[in-house]
């Protein structure tokens, strides 16, 4: 491929890098709001705009992939720190998930390579759309219970781990929503997340970086399947709204932050069905 050739529209380029500094300051806002990585964004932003540049599908998505769980590292990092500094941030169940989460990883990174991710696709959507008329209209039903077990605990990290390398998340939606659905307070189940996202991120990149190196198609400034330029392009904007959502989080009623996250994770999963169409 002749990248020169990428660079002979310079009004398109500019367009896009537009895109993506907005998307970068949406991630943001999500990870601080929300305790997710932003990928429902992130994802899909990325793969559009190197399709555009002339990467082929099969190289664009997990270019996308890699990119997005890169730049989910700092801004989950400092939507963490955000959160502990108010006390909500559950250090306990967040050690308990480290090695749970990083065996899913690992398995997802794997698994990826022969079971179809759609699959998985389909089982958030249906969990995720539960939860989210759940949290929208209010069933009223009871929450599981809120103590999961050494062994409870150990099966839903690996669940997060697996689900999000397999859809390129940053598991803060999917770990959200099973800890609300076990009673946690919106507020502790939004900063905990925000540290799972980091557990999540770290190895997923990491796995991307060394899956990609060498493999042909690639932007000239990728490393592996992450894209340097477009990681410069979102990050500024993701750090400085991080901050801003951690503080909407803290400052809206639990009630209004249970139906915003409903919303959000309805969206999540309209944007899972429109890829699996």
């Amino acid at each position: 491929m002749d990248f020169g050739t990428l660079f002979s529209d310079p009004s398109a380029l500019a367009m896009l890098a537009l895109a993506l500094i907005a998307a970068g300051a949406a991630i943001g806002v999500l990870a601080g709001l929300f305790g997710v990585g932003g990928g429902a964004i992130s994802v899909p932003v990325f793969y559009e705009t190197f399709l555009r540049l002339g990467i082929e599908p099969d190289a664009a998505m997990p270019l996308a992939v890699g990119t997005s769980l890169a730049m989910i590292i700092p801004t989950a990092i400092l939507s963490a720190r955000a959160h502990a500094r108010k006390g909500a941030l559950d250090m306990e169940h967040l050690r308990a998930w480290a090695v749970p989460v990083l065996i899913g990883v690992v398995a997802g990174t794997v698994l990826a390579r022969f079971a179809p991710a759609e699959l998985f696709q389909v089982v958030f959507v249906a969990v995720a759309s539960t939860m989210s008329i759940r949290l929208l209209f209010g069933s009223g039903s009871k929450p599981l219970r809120d103590g999961m077990g050494r062994v409870g605990r150990a099966v839903y990290g690996a669940i997060v781990g697996l689900l999000s390398a397999l859809m390129g998340i940053g598991g803060g939606a999917i770990s959200n929503l099973i800890l609300t659905l076990h009673g946690w307070t919106m507020h502790r189940a939004v900063a905990t997340s925000a540290g799972v996202g980091v557990l999540v991120a770290v190895p997923g990149a990491i796995g991307y970086v060394l899956a990609g190196l060498g493999k042909p198609g690639l932007l000239p400034d990728a490393i592996g399947y992450v894209s340097v330029s477009a990681l410069a392009l979102t990050l500024p904007t993701a750090l400085l709204t991080t901050r801003l959502g951690v503080r909407l989080a803290h400052a809206l009623d639990q009630a209004v932050l249970k139906r915003l996250f409903g919303a959000f994770l309805l969206m999540v999963s309209i944007r899972f069905v429109l890829e699996l169409l």
